[in-house]
């Protein structure tokens, strides 16, 4: 008895439905990753492991129990981050098609990846699930996503649109980055601590206060280098920032020395003593990110958008780097 097989033809075509499905599922999952601005999904991620490292070691010797009863905590914590990263950022997107098909292209909804239809569903869902989960999770949580939720409506939505005004548009970036997520996050994390040792209460140590005055320097470095590759569309479209009105080179700099004031904060603070961290380790590391700074600043063509563009995404490694060096020097 013979056996019938299928023919290259039903097969071919199996293969290329198949093949298809997961080119439109890849290519879905890469528009979307693209949509979260991975530099800013990033950042948020490890500055809620650096925050949970940092609240879960500091003040108390049962460090394991916490850790090892908390990590679903941390998990709900840091998925609840990253809906409020995406629905600030795609916000942002939303409102400002028209600019980004000039500053940045690529952008889903610039190149027409996404409909603004679809964007809206986006922001919608991780906006609600951001609240939702944080709700669950605790009031300091809850706190620290609402503020953040608020001040980036106020930022990308009209009327209010605080991006249009380069001191608004800083304080905004460098309060949210600086202050509510590490504040908030480090508050939570503690407060979950205290669940399992009633000795322990959300009081905010002198290291966590470090980090977070150099993160505010930091960011305000970050909100002012980031409109610098962005000048044609900003210009075009009316909306004023720091490189309009002081000039490419002037805002460079200022943001390197910004940057290099923070590093030299935590310096100093390494030399003369701060509770709860490693301070030789500590000056060994910022000193070494400082030389990488300035090593990185001197190569950079502020005639090149692309050299500039390039320099801003160092810039943010610089930031993802803190965020691994500051719980290291805190844990030693």
């Amino acid at each position: 008895m013979s056996q019938i097989s299928p023919s290259k033809t039903q097969i071919d075509a199996s293969g290329g439905l198949k093949r298809t499905f997961l080119e439109q599922t890849a290519s879905g999952l890469y528009s979307l990753w693209k949509f979260s601005r991975p530099h800013t999904i990033i950042g948020t991620s490890f500055s809620a492991i650096a925050l949970y490292l940092i609240a879960g070691f500091s003040s108390t010797s049962d460090w394991h129990s916490v850790l090892s009863h908390s990590w679903l905590q941390f998990l709900g914590t840091w998925l609840a981050c990253l809906c409020g990263n995406v629905y600030i950022v795609g916000l942002n997107q939303l409102e400002d098609i028209e600019i980004d098909q000039i500053n940045k292209p690529h952008l889903p909804l610039a190149a027409g990846e996404y409909s603004p239809t679809m964007a809206k569903w986006i922001i919608g869902v991780t906006g609600v699930a951001a609240v939702a989960l944080a709700g669950g999770l605790g009031p300091w949580l809850l706190g620290m996503v609402s503020v953040s939720l608020a001040i980036g409506t106020a930022y990308s939505l009209p009327p209010i649109r605080l991006k249009r005004f380069p001191f608004w548009a800083s304080l905004c970036i460098f309060t949210v980055r600086g202050v509510v997520v590490n504040l908030g996050l480090f508050l939570h994390f503690s407060w979950v601590k205290s669940q399992f040792s009633v000795s322990v209460y959300p009081e905010i140590p002198a290291a966590v206060w470090a980090l977070t005055l150099f993160i505010i320097g930091f960011t305000f470095a970050i909100a002012i280098l980031k409109d610098l590759p962005d000048i044609e569309g900003d210009r075009r479209y009316n909306i004023t920032t720091f490189t309009l009105t002081l000039g490419s080179s002037a805002v460079f700099n200022l943001g390197c020395w910004v940057i290099s004031a923070c590093y030299l904060g935590l310096l100093a603070a390494a030399l003369f003593g701060l509770d709860g961290v490693n301070g030789r380790l500590s000056a060994i590391a910022h000193l070494v990110t400082l030389t990488l700074l300035w090593w990185r600043s001197q190569s950079v063509n502020l005639q090149s958008q692309a050299e500039i563009a390039s320099f801003y995404q160092f810039v943010w490694k610089l930031f993802f780097l803190e965020y691994l060096i500051f719980p290291l020097v805190c844990l030693l």
